[in-house]
């Protein structure tokens, strides 16, 4: 009598029957390569892309690095306020230019501009800041790179990190005019682990890992399926509450800056930033000490990018905005997200009210 019970003899490639490896030309890995690919597409459809576009990733650092150090040899362009996962690949290869963003926290596209040179391979600017919320004039670096491309007979690629602009901003990767796009999952509610860098059809890019032919050729290792399907989801609900969450946060923030305590110095421009970014200095006091201050309170926020939290430097972001403020650069980053409310902000405003008169003290 025959069985219709599976018998699973694949697991040198996944010890997990219920999560074949997509490699895999059995039917439980032929079901995960579809699981895949159906992923793939959805995202494409979300960034108006194609399929084949789509590249996963464990997460935006490292696409950022994929993205710098699979270019070709030549001349890059970037800002002086990028992620260290952009700055610390630049600085790796030499040949960078970084282009000073201006005291709002915002770069000038005619600063881009003068940077480029015929031998400039890439541009790469950071759509929202990751520390101060402000919002990069994407579209517009875009028309400037392509028109340099036109008038000198070049191909300059265009990069951008998306990272902290997918909640809140537009993405469709035609309107904004870039050929790379990075962000990951973590900061849209879904699963840490995975990532995503949109690759246009063309694109010069190599592998920078080996060992494998996965992702276009472009990232080895077995697919994370389970991260790049939550990670879709995740982006599709993203665009589904976005004008609403806009809104929302754009009060609270609002709210929160008009609220500050005197003093309080805010970083970034307060227009052109991200809906839910509070950035402050406090001129005097170790930022980290404010952070330990508001955790006894049960309020969590950061001093900079969680990325360098261990990095005992002030914040790079800070320093290029507020050359002016010497020593310890007491910033505070509030980011407000879904399940933050008027009565969270109103709680901790009074707690770093009460920080502050007691630290003063100790500070003045």
């Amino acid at each position: 009598m025959k069985s219709n019970r599976k018998i699973y003899l694949d697991y040198a490639s996944s010890a997990l029957a219920e999560s074949a490896n997509p490699g895999a030309i059995h039917e439980l890995g032929v079901k995960e390569k579809d699981r895949l690919e159906e992923a793939r597409a959805r995202v494409a459809r979300v960034l108006g892309a194609h399929p084949d576009e789509i590249i996963f990733t464990s997460g935006a650092t490292e696409s950022n690095n994929l993205v710098i150090l699979g270019m070709p040899r030549g001349h890059f362009v970037t800002t002086n306020i990028e992620h260290a996962s952009v700055l610390e690949p630049c600085k790796a290869r030499g040949k960078a230019t970084l282009v000073e963003v201006e005291k709002n926290g915002i770069v000038d596209p005619q600063k881009i501009q003068r940077a480029l040179r015929s031998n400039t391979r890439l541009v790469s600017v950071m759509y929202a800041n990751n520390e101060i919320g402000t919002i990069q004039p994407i579209r517009e670096i875009g028309k400037v790179i392509r028109h340099f491309n036109k008038t000198h007979n070049t191909r300059v690629y265009f990069h951008t990190d998306a990272v902290q602009a997918v909640n809140y901003l537009p993405i469709n990767v035609e309107k904004l005019g870039v050929d790379l796009m990075s962000f990951n999952s973590a900061k849209i509610y879904g699963p840490k682990g995975v990532g995503t860098l949109y690759v246009r059809r063309g694109m010069p890019l190599h592998q920078i890992m080996f060992g494998g032919n996965q992702e276009r050729g472009l990232r080895p290792g077995t697919e994370n399926v389970e991260g790049a399907v939550a990670l879709a989801r995740a982006l599709e609900e993203v665009e589904k509450i976005k004008e609403r969450e806009v809104k929302r946060l754009t009060k609270l923030r609002d709210y929160f800056f008009k609220r500050l305590p005197q003093g309080v110095i805010a970083n970034g421009d307060l227009e052109a930033r991200l809906p839910n970014n509070v950035n402050i200095t406090i001129p005097k006091i170790p930022s980290d000490l404010l952070v330990i201050e508001l955790s006894a309170h049960g309020i969590m926020a950061s001093a900079k990018s969680a990325c360098k939290s261990g990095d005992e430097a002030p914040s790079h972001v800070i320093s290029a905005i507020h050359p002016e403020i010497k020593g310890e650069i007491g910033s505070l980053r509030f980011s407000l997200g879904r399940e933050t409310t008027k009565s969270d902000l109103e709680k901790t405003i009074r707690a770093l009210s009460d920080i502050l008169k007691k630290l003063k003290k100790w500070y003045d």
